[in-house]
């Protein structure tokens, strides 16, 4: 799948390839002030996490919709200073609480691993994804702001 989609490494891990950028932008102005300058109105990319593999928890400024395509459930672990530990489970099976499309919410930390050989999914952000946007949770920093999932942290940082 790597080459079938021309898929490249994700500094969270995994592999990744972007789908769509949107023409358009949305000013600095009408942002919230945690943006740094203008977004794209969306980005999308497609993302392959193999077995043995995780993607490490991070952060970014925007919603991100998860779509959930093939291969195994995709586990998203999220960790929200309102909500506390939330579990999205992406796949098939809608009486195991499986889904085809969950939210991480914007500024929420999350991480996600694959729970058999590999899951193929996809990512739209909105407003668009941008690496200035982007931040990999360091695990101590972490457990100090949720010290009750020391050890998922510990697990899922890189």
């Amino acid at each position: 799948m790597i080459k079938d989609f021309d898929l490249q490494a994700h500094p969270e891990g995994g592999f990744y390839k972007e789908t769509y950028r949107s023409a358009e932008m949305i000013p600095q102005s009408a942002l919230p002030a945690r943006f740094s300058g203008s977004r794209l109105f969306s980005t999308a990319i497609y993302f392959l996490l193999p077995q043995n593999n995780f993607s490490a928890f991070h952060r970014i400024q925007s919603d991100e919709c998860w779509h959930f395509y093939e291969g195994d459930t995709l586990l998203v672990h999220v960790l929200d200073a309102e909500k506390g530990y939330t579990l999205l489970k992406l796949g098939r099976n809608a009486q195991a609480g499986e889904v085809y499309q969950a939210v991480v919410p914007a500024g929420s930390w999350f991480a996600s691993e694959t729970t058999g050989s590999y899951s193929f999914v996809g990512c739209t952000v909105a407003p668009g994804f941008d690496f200035a946007d982007f931040e990999l949770a360091s695990a101590n920093g972490l457990t100090a702001q949720y010290p009750e999932h020391q050890q998922l942290i510990q697990r899922l940082c890189r």
